[in-house]
């Protein structure tokens, strides 16, 4: 293949300079990667091993994507893992999925590897992520796996891994089940000692009282504003999940859309303003108050106003945390490639605003270590401890329809009180063998002079925008991210570095 492609704002520039992947993000490695050129998009054929779980396309040759040999060599490896610290113990692991169509033969796959490794199995069939990790506390379990690839199109699955304490292994603990998988290193329980599995259809309701009991969630005021909510489930579980909750939070008029799980998503999952437009229309044409769209895992939540504009996905932890710190005073933290506006809204109420590289389990970790009481990631992903440290669309529903209810006003008059930025997402899709790292380095050397972050990638921060430069955890690309205070500067910015990095590659 000669050359690559810059996505922007939806639609692909050829680059005259060739752009190829050498690594995947740090603890990561892409086994084999197979482009193919479509009239609208490109799709990579790919193996994704990271230290937060295994993540490809369905189909073809074992360790070039993710086939039914995979999925048994990556169950037991995290068997293995696990056993490293419950010596002698029965062990027992949480297992759900989400609608998408390789979702069930996965899962047969899946659960009878741990079976075969001697595991008692909990399986929560059609479930989200927010609910396994929810049910992995709950039934005090040793770890859990979720089968879905998030965001990803209908052709991708993956494995996602939970601890103990229904958070993603870190990085430490992926690279063991790394090796582990790598080395074939997992012995299977002899006939006597097979594990079992239990099924329990319970975890989703079980959650969603936990999400109600919260004294921040006001299901009194929101059964009394009386809205109207529509949403879009992208059939997947979210259809029947959202359904649920708003029922339980006292809706009485709801708009589904996409609603049954069927796992043919109607559109492209990743809930960004221009896979939602279905909605936005339905928005103005039932006369909604506020419209929720999610994605195949029910972990990040993009909203919809009123006037069928979108909130836009990094207003959503934004104003969940206006609400939770008028409420709990305590300190904020999002990703590096997150709005600004959580630091200016954190900086409202005298406390402290964190920024940790991408990724949940690193914006989690600093969250513990700065004492945050709200944190999450700007792609729509709310992670509140007072209930669990997971990004969890559930709660985010019911914590902005709690602040919409108490601050009786118009959802896209809400949006208005909050600082206007707008932030530009690009992407370079990699073909393999440039050295990303070294591209990023002359590119720090570059601004060295200015205010840079090299934790994740490299960040530059100027007085009154930033960009964000790093390689993705789950795809073959270098995510190019700039914030202005209008379209047209942080696109201009982004174009500028894009040119840059063009140029320090020949």
């Amino acid at each position: 293949m000669k050359g690559c492609f810059v996505r922007m704002k939806g639609c692909f520039r050829k680059m005259k300079q060739p752009f190829i992947l050498a690594n995947a993000a740090k603890q990561s490695e892409i086994a084999r990667c197979f482009v193919y050129l479509q009239p609208q998009n490109i799709l990579f054929m790919a193996f994704i091993k990271s230290i937060s779980g295994f993540r490809g396309t369905i189909g073809g040759l074992p360790d070039e994507n993710l086939t039914p040999v995979d999925a048994v060599k990556c169950s037991a490896a995290f068997v293995q893992f696990i056993w490293q610290t419950n010596a002698n113990k029965k062990i027992t692991i949480v297992l759900g999925r989400d609608a998408r169509l390789s979702g069930d033969m996965l899962s047969r796959l899946v659960s009878g590897t741990l079976i075969g490794m001697g595991v008692r199995v909990i399986d929560t069939g059609l479930s989200t992520t927010p609910t396994v990790e929810m049910a992995v506390i709950n039934n005090k379990a040793d770890g859990g796996i979720i089968l879905t690839a998030s965001h990803n199109p209908a052709q991708w699955n993956a494995l996602k891994l939970l601890n103990a304490k229904g958070e993603f292994i870190n990085a430490d603990e992926g690279k063991m089940v790394l090796d582990f998988a790598a080395a074939n290193q997992f012995d299977f329980a002899p006939v006597e000692a097979l594990g079992e599995c239990i099924v329990d259809d319970t975890t989703i309701d079980r959650h969603i009282e936990q999400v109600i009991a919260l004294n921040t969630v006001d299901v009194a005021a929101i059964r009394a504003a009386d809205f109207k909510v529509a949403f879009d489930g992208v059939c997947s579980t979210g259809g029947f999940v959202l359904k649920k909750l708003l029922k339980a939070l006292g809706v009485k008029n709801i708009v589904a859309l996409n609603d049954e799980p069927t796992g043919i998503f109607p559109h492209n999952p990743e809930p960004l303003p221009e896979n939602i437009r279905d909605i936005c229309d339905i928005m103005v044409k039932e006369g909604c108050d506020v419209g929720f769209v999610v994605d195949p895992d029910v972990d990040r939540l993009a909203i919809v106003c009123e006037n069928g504009e979108p909130f836009v996905e990094e207003y959503t932890l934004v104003a969940i945390a206006d609400y939770i710190l008028s409420h709990t005073k305590g300190n904020t933290v999002s990703n590096l490639s997150s709005s600004r506006a959580l630091r200016d809204v954190t900086a409202k109420y005298g406390t402290d605003y964190s920024a940790a590289a991408v990724g949940e389990v690193n914006v989690v970790e600093k969250m513990k270590q700065t004492d945050a009481v709200i944190g999450g990631e700007g792609n729509g992903g709310v992670i509140y401890p007072a209930l669990h440290y997971g990004r969890d669309a559930l709660v985010g529903i019911a914590l902005f329809l709690s602040l919409l209810a108490k601050k009786q006003m118009k959802c896209s008059d809400l949006r208005k009180t909050y600082p206007e930025y707008v932030i530009s997402k690009n992407k370079i899709e990699l073909t393999p063998d440039i050295d990303v790292d070294l591209i990023l380095k002359k590119i720090a050397d570059k601004y060295k002079n200015e205010d840079i972050s090299t934790i994740d990638g490299v960040k530059i921060n100027f007085a009154d925008c930033w960009v964000h430069l790093r390689k993705s955890n789950t795809e073959p690309i270098i995510r190019i991210y700039s914030e202005a205070a209008t379209s047209s500067q942080a696109n201009e910015l982004a174009n500028r570095i894009i040119e840059e990095i063009k140029a320090v590659s020949k």
